[in-house]
């Protein structure tokens, strides 16, 4: 195990209800006026606007509302609410919604703090030295943002889509109800479940050794996520299989699962370019990516591979075939994938091979001509994962 710093001042606030009591938690943090910042329409469809609207007035603390996040954030609203932001002199950011909105509002508490073009943070020309104060309303599982520093945004004039970070973006607070996924399409959430999952297994994939804790800790983790998968495909209102796959959802993606070790997210750039181009869903694509990547490099690591196979798809253990096990942990994944309505190959979405050279051009300029620390990469693997990816 490798020494670690792990920071994770987040307050959770988790059940039922919990939303109402925003107001009071934003009070609690000093917050005088709000910039409330949201996604699409569902959020007034199912009366949860008006909920954190009479929660901010009953403790008297005003705001100004911008919504329009979507999937795969864009920066062009970022610079609108960094604009709006300032214009109102907002001292604290509310996202309610999914990764998508907490991760704009998390840009936009950024951007308001610095004098010059917020995209410099994501194209690595400046780091963040300040921020507004973050709160959440988790909406949509998936993404993890409620508790981690990271923030991604897509660059829409440059089809480039990068991610930053800094533990001031990491929220004040984050409130989460499961009872507020209950609505969500089934698409939404198995998506989700995909982008928890490789968290995970950005973290597991390492070339660290005797990281046993967190190794199970991962394990354990994936193992509860596909269970909860499989009661919400029966029962969408399932309370309990959804407070596990909200709280999943978190713990995979705060640190806490990658304590002591070193992380990946290769398989994450090479998914990045499909959103950026396609705008296609992130867990979608993860789902893709993620089996194609682990068949590429299975001679990298054959015992992880076999472990992971073994203890979390529970494939009976053969010393005499590990590489036979670990294929088919592989295509356990897939199978599961598949069960819960992903894509599990390029040929199943509007993705084109004959557009692989701009995905690989696009890679190159985010990831350089070699990236990887689970198996270092060049740009001819990406072109071979992706090949796998068609099949």
């Amino acid at each position: 195990m490798e020494n670690f710093n792990f920071y994770s001042p987040t307050e959770f606030v988790f059940g039922k209800d919990t939303e109402a009591n925003v107001g009071a938690l934003l009070k609690k943090y000093g917050a005088k006026k709000v910039f409330l910042h949201y996604g699409g329409g569902s959020i007034k469809k199912s009366g949860l606007y008006d909920t954190v609207i009479k929660s901010l007035e009953k403790e008297k603390i005003d705001y100004v509302a911008l919504g329009g996040a979507k999937p795969n954030p864009v920066d062009t609203l970022v610079y609108e609410g960094i604009k709006l932001c300032k214009e109102e002199a907002c001292d604290f950011v509310l996202a309610v919604g999914g990764g998508s909105a907490i991760d704009s509002a998390k840009a936009i508490a950024a951007g308001v703090k610095y004098d010059g073009d917020f995209w410099d943070f994501y194209d690595r020309k400046a780091i963040i030295k300040d921020a507004l104060p973050v709160g959440v309303i988790l909406t949509i599982p998936a993404a993890g943002s409620e508790g981690s520093s990271a923030t991604v945004i897509t660059k829409e004039s440059e089809g480039l889509k990068r991610g930053t970070g800094s533990n001031l973006l990491r929220p004040k607070f984050s409130i989460i109800n499961p009872e507020l996924t209950y609505s969500l399409p089934m698409w939404h959430t198995a998506a989700g479940i995909v982008d928890m999952m490789a968290h995970i297994f950005e973290r597991y994939l390492s070339k660290t050794q005797d990281v046993i804790l967190t190794d199970r800790l991962c394990e354990a983790t994936l193992v509860s996520i596909m269970e909860a998968a499989n009661k919400i495909m029966q029962d969408p209102n399932d309370y309990e299989a959804r407070a596990t796959i909200c709280w999943a959802g978190t713990i995979a993606h705060n640190g806490f699962l990658g304590v002591g070790r070193q992380e990946d997210w290769v398989t994450h750039g090479l998914e990045h370019e499909l959103s950026a181009l396609y705008d296609m869903t992130h867990g979608a694509g993860l789902a893709i990516m993620f089996p194609a990547y682990m068949a590429y490099t299975l001679d990298e690591d054959l015992e992880r591979y076999y472990r992971l196979a073994t203890q979390v798809f529970g494939v009976p253990q053969n010393h005499f075939d590990k590489v036979g096990v670990a294929l088919e942990g592989i295509e356990r994944l897939k199978d599961f994938f598949a069960m819960i309505g992903m894509p599990t190959s390029l040929s199943e979405t509007d993705a084109k091979e004959a557009d692989l050279p701009k995905l690989l051009e696009t890679l190159k300029k985010n990831m350089g001509e070699s990236f990887g620390s689970f198996k270092k990469l060049t740009i001819e693997d990406a072109k071979n994962i992706y090949t796998l990816a068609w099949e």
